[in-house]
């Protein structure tokens, strides 16, 4: 089995986006998996032959999580012999004058050819990545809460406004959740969507919340929360209880299926979804190029203050939209060799874009003809989220989380293994402005767990 598999692994689990039928794990594409159900649901099989099928159909995915899991243990062996080699290598005596004469080294390659000129300049980079992961850390990170519920991959985690603890999921599952973020309970399960759930926001003044999904809608529904007896319910229908995993009644939580409204319009799958400032509009992204939006969309995030919103697509493009005016304007930035994956404002008036060509930028609202930063990473980057204060989350497909500030400096990586941590890919990160229980930072993936951390600065 290859090292390389997690990679593959990853780019199907992010097809599931748009698959109408929820997906039991990473190896059936929806499509391949409806298509093959209808051909012999319509063919006059017999009942048991029908049963045989889905049994070898069951086996192969129980192999072939045996098989990523042996991948897993493979890429965990590796980071551990990389980590050593470098002790061994920065613990040698002569490593006090390697930057010295490096730098000599360097001179003497630069004044020969351009060719060897470009070698020693890939040379230098890897020799700083290599020292700065030995700086002292910056931040001190620990896994503080678990809510666990989903029967599916987790494609993104949202904090409510301040002074409401909440946080709320998105599934491949084809639902959303509300939890408490003090007590890990859930709150309110929404089963609206005949689709997998992409994205998920919450109004920034009411108890609303919207949601995208791959059945083409996206979804504004009411949840209003009695935190005695979870209760959410819309004008059309009472809330239901259903049980998680006993019998007991404090084991049962609120559903609510009808949404306050229904957004349509697209015919490909709503990959996201976010509500413009003021929140009387709301922006949608989808994978059916519309006129409006001329390509396949990953992601939207919209401005804290201003009528600006910025969509990021898979053409390697993301774009600037400004309603601020009666006729709207886009502009369109190329800066990633390929998919964009998501792309948020910052409160400093600055765009951050990640990829899954393994990098993140930084861009400035004033001047976007280049990045005033790069950050390179090892893996494809997910669904990034930056702080108040300026800490970019950044989620990999590798199962990492890294921090970086907005210069492009590397602050810290939140601690990871068989205890705490991720197992599968990281889809999304949040930041809570308004801890709640020492939590300021929520993660959620496809090993179908959502992690709240801590993340203290050493110097505070």
């Amino acid at each position: 089995m290859s090292v390389n598999q997690n990679t593959s692994n990853s780019k199907i689990q992010k097809s599931k986006r748009g698959s109408m039928i929820r997906p039991q794990s990473g190896l059936i594409d929806g499509d391949f998996y409806t298509g093959f159900r209808s051909d012999i649901e319509n063919e006059p099989l017999s009942a048991a032959y029908k049963t045989r099928l889905y049994t070898l159909f069951r086996q192969i995915e129980k192999e072939f999580d045996l098989l990523y899991q042996e991948n897993q243990n493979l890429h965990d062996k590796i980071d551990l012999l990389n980590e050593k080699i470098e002790r061994d290598t920065f613990d040698k005596p002569d490593c006090v004058d390697f930057d010295n004469n490096f730098s000599k080294a360097l001179s003497k390659k630069l004044s020969s050819s351009s060719q060897k000129s470009k070698t020693a300049h890939k040379l230098k980079a890897q020799t700083s990545k290599i020292v700065s992961s030995f700086k002292a850390p910056q931040f001190n990170c620990g896994l503080i809460k678990e809510y666990i519920g989903h029967k599916d991959g987790v494609w993104e985690v949202s904090v409510a406004r301040p002074g409401v603890p909440v946080i709320g999921t998105a599934s491949a599952d084809h639902t959303a959740c509300i939890w408490s973020i003090e007590s890990s309970k859930c709150l309110l399960q929404y089963q609206g969507h005949s689709g997998s759930v992409n994205s998920i926001r919450f109004h920034p003044a009411k108890d609303l919340v919207l949601t995208g999904s791959g059945d083409c809608t996206a979804h504004i529904w009411q949840a209003a929360l009695n935190w005695d007896i979870p209760k959410g319910h819309s004008s059309e229908e009472e809330l239901e209880g259903d049980e998680i995993d006993d019998k007991s009644d404090a084991n049962r939580i609120a559903s609510l299926r009808t949404p306050f409204q229904e957004l349509v319009g697209h015919s490909g799958a709503v990959s996201a979804a976010e509500w413009l400032a003021g929140a009387d509009q709301v922006i949608t992204a989808s994978w059916d190029r519309l006129a409006l939006l001329h390509d396949e969309l990953n992601h939207t995030a919209t401005h804290p203050t201003q009528k600006l919103a910025v969509t990021s697509s898979r053409d390697t493009t993301f774009r600037l939209w400004d309603f601020r005016e009666t006729v709207h304007s886009v502009s369109v930035f190329q800066g990633h060799a390929e998919s964009v994956t998501s792309a948020v404002f910052t409160r400093e008036d600055k765009v951050v874009s990640s990829s899954d060509d393994r990098s993140v930028k930084v861009w400035d609202l004033r001047y976007m003809r280049s990045p005033v930063a790069t950050i390179r990473v090892d893996s494809a980057v997910n669904r990034l989220s930056v702080s108040s204060s300026g800490l970019i989350a950044i989620p990999h497909d590798n199962r990492h989380i890294r921090l970086f500030d907005l210069n492009g400096q590397r602050l810290a990586r939140l601690p990871r293994s068989s205890r705490q941590g991720h197992n599968r890919m990281v889809a999304s990160v949040a930041w809570a402005d308004d801890p709640v229980a020492g939590v300021n930072l929520f993660t959620c993936g496809f090993d179908r767990r959502v992690l709240g951390w801590s993340v203290l600065s050493l110097k505070d």
